[in-house]
């Protein structure tokens, strides 16, 4: 089964947070259920940066695997020779699954689709759903419209929860939509540093106004003026430079410059010592589709606060963490309660709980199922 994957970046583009990790992860794992692979991508890594990859001929990644970096131009993945790569590609695959909304390949590979009788998965990462702050609603109802046109007859929409399937499949009436969450890749040692007196608090992710970073940070001096818990947060992550600005200026404005620290963009062995350093990391975002930090930190051991913008409800039931609002009062007196639980045993359970249910195996066998189906369909 020959399967294409349309995205504007890939691995190694570490700027774009879990994403092009989790294609990538994706597309390693579905060798191993009867696909061959190819990946139709940009060399875009952030705006004015591109990746130091070959994009003058295909890069082999694995037998069955390989990889075409197009130059990016202009924007976040204004492509032309990827449009030039687009028709051929797609004329080779069986199956061709597209990753995310509004971006320059979306609907140039939806259009070439339809007319040449190709099925599309399409994973939205979440671009569908909206939240109180979303911006360019009219133009995003826009380019739904288009796309709406631009569908093949088969089509299936690819969703990581089912809030987030709830939430899209409305823009897109008559498409089926599939529930299978992303994997996460399992550590198999971890080397966790005990807790000391200070209660090391971690946010990992990308910063922008829609993750309920200020919401964190009120929290955060919220817990200062009680003195109920002492404690120190990292802020790990990139994002505009203008919003990156407006943070530390929040930081400073409170007074958290002596607890909090940013410290950029982390990946790799980087983002692994994070975790191994870490009591709770915290998840305050308005809204996600999946949340792939929480797989992560659950993986590595380290219990999680998760608001109720994200589908990880059962951290409670499992045991693992908390899910609550996230406002300033809910998220800190979430720490408050943490801070006393035996946060050791709740890592190891949702450690346990991560491979026996995310792992990347699973979604790649429901996905390589779903892509035999909607290839047998007229």
């Amino acid at each position: 089964m020959k399967v294409l994957h349309v995205i504007p970046s890939f691995y190694p583009a570490a700027i774009y947070g879990g994403l092009t990790e989790s294609v990538y992860q994706l597309c390693r794992h579905l060798l191993f259920h009867g696909c061959e692979i190819r990946v139709l991508t940009t060399d875009a890594n952030g705006l004015g940066t591109v990746l130091d990859v070959p994009t003058a001929r295909e890069v082999g990644f694995a037998t069955g695997w390989r990889v075409r970096y197009c130059h990016r131009l202009a924007g976040d993945a204004v492509s032309p020779a990827l449009l030039r790569w687009l028709s051929s590609s797609i004329r080779w695959a069986d199956v061709v699954h597209l990753t995310t909304v509004y971006s320059f390949p979306t609907i140039p590979t939806l259009f070439l689709c339809k007319i040449l009788g190709k099925p599309v998965v399409w994973s939205p990462t979440g671009a569908l759903q909206r939240w109180q702050g979303s911006t360019r609603r009219v133009l995003k109802i826009c380019w739904e419209s288009v796309c709406r046109i631009a569908v093949p007859k088969r089509l299936l929409l690819h969703a990581t929860s089912v809030e987030e399937a709830h939430e899209s499949a409305p823009r897109f009436p008559g498409a089926e939509t599939v529930c299978i969450p992303y994997g996460v890749e399992i550590p198999q040692h971890v080397a966790h540093v005990e807790r000391t007196h200070t209660l090391r608090l971690l946010y990992l992710g990308r910063l922008h106004p829609k993750k309920g970073i200020e919401n964190l940070l009120e929290a955060c001096h919220r817990l200062k003026g009680t003195g109920s818990v002492l404690w120190m947060l990292t802020l790990a992550g990139a994002g505009g430079p203008h919003y990156t600005e407006t943070l530390r200026s929040r930081i400073r404005m409170l007074g958290l410059s002596e607890e909090v620290q940013m410290v950029g963009l982390i990946f790799g062995c980087a983002k692994r010592t994070l975790f191994e350093h870490a009591d709770i990391v915290l998840v305050p975002s308005y809204t996600e589709s999946f949340g792939m930090v929480v797989a992560e930190a659950l993986a590595h051991g380290v219990p999680v606060i998760v608001s109720r913008g994200a589908p990880w409800k059962r951290v409670e039931e499992v045991g693992c963490g908390l899910w609550v609002e996230n406002d300033r009062e809910s998220l800190a007196e979430a720490v408050t309660r943490m801070s006393v639980m035996p946060l050791s045993t709740m890592g190891h359970r949702g450690r346990e709980w991560m491979e026996k249910e995310f792992s990347w195996d699973l979604m790649a066998s429901a996905l390589a199922r779903r892509y035999a189906e909607i290839m047998g369909r007229e």
